[in-house]
């Protein structure tokens, strides 16, 4: 292994005490193609399945691998055909068995941190969906609950914000401003610290994933 794959199993298995002791099951994955197995083999034949805007679990091939299953309901909001229904798929998605997310940042005692525009995806991360699956690329990891904000802040949301046809300032530097434009898409700050067990899996990912 490499220097790198060292640390990040190393850092993996002691996070993984941390996720646990915070009521989250939790495990580590060397490959994302090994983490899109651990996903699926988590995931019953015949449920209902949701996700927000993650990169992480496209750009992985996690969604594409679940479509081809054949074998899922899937509430997919990238088949929307207009905003109104995806709005629609945003709701449904609060009746799902199973939510998959990322996140925008992961501390190393294991808090969970996103920065939302609509507030969809922190919401049924919240309280809905049965049962919700994170992913994470050990690329998210930062040392302490004020440095995961701070990745958060500085590094996922510019990069998020430059996916789209948006007017805020950091579409024109790549800096956070901690605006208030009408079209920001960091309005809903949200903070993982515990969960109710059995609800919430964490599967961290050795390769970097995601912004």
């Amino acid at each position: 292994m490499t220097p790198k794959e060292i640390r990040n199993e190393r850092l993996a298995q002691k996070m993984i005490k941390n996720l646990e002791r915070r009521n989250m099951e939790a495990c580590y994955c060397k490959t994302a193609d090994e983490a899109i197995e651990k996903v699926i083999g988590m995931i019953p034949e015949g449920s209902s399945i949701s996700w927000g805007g993650s990169m992480t679990i496209r750009d992985m091939g996690l969604t594409k691998a679940l479509h081809e299953r054949n074998c899922y309901d899937l509430i997919d909001r990238d088949e929307a055909k207009d905003r109104d229904e995806a709005q629609e798929m945003y709701r449904k998605a609060f009746f799902a068995d199973f939510y998959l997310s990322s996140a925008n940042a992961i501390s190393e005692d294991g808090v969970i941190v996103n920065i939302d525009g609509n507030g969809n995806r922190v919401a049924a991360i919240t309280f809905g969906p049965k049962k919700v699956i994170f992913v994470i690329g050990m690329n998210k990891v930062a040392q302490d609950v004020n440095a995961a904000l701070a990745r958060a802040r500085s590094t996922a949301s510019p990069i998020n914000a430059a996916r789209f046809d948006i007017k805020t300032p950091c579409q024109i530097d790549g800096i956070c401003h901690n605006c208030n434009s009408p079209e920001s898409i960091c309005n809903f700050f949200h903070f993982i610290r515990n969960s109710r067990p059995g609800r919430i899996s964490v599967v961290l990912v050795g390769e970097e994933l995601g912004y």
